[in-house]
């Protein structure tokens, strides 16, 4: 992990594209901005993580599913 010391309006790049700004600190509070292309997703990693979470739920079958698509394999073709 690199670690910066940046103050607001300082800058960070990531690759030639991504811009990460410290637009203000309090505290422990720090609110960044980030410019990046439209085809790069940025996230909190929270929601990353919920995203991640939830596509591996919809992408597993259920064992109903696997019990039916199984039977449908299984039938003989009709003459």
């Amino acid at each position: 992990m690199l670690v910066l010391t940046r103050r607001a309006g300082e800058s960070v790049m990531i690759g030639d594209d991504v811009v990460i700004t410290v637009l203000e600190a309090r505290g422990d509070v720090i609110r960044l901005g980030i410019q990046a292309p439209r085809d790069v997703q940025v996230h909190r990693e929270e929601v990353y993580r919920e995203l991640q979470e939830s596509n591996r739920a919809a992408a597993s079958p259920t064992d109903a599913a696997v019990d039916a698509i199984t039977r449908m394999v299984g039938e003989k073709p009709a003459d």
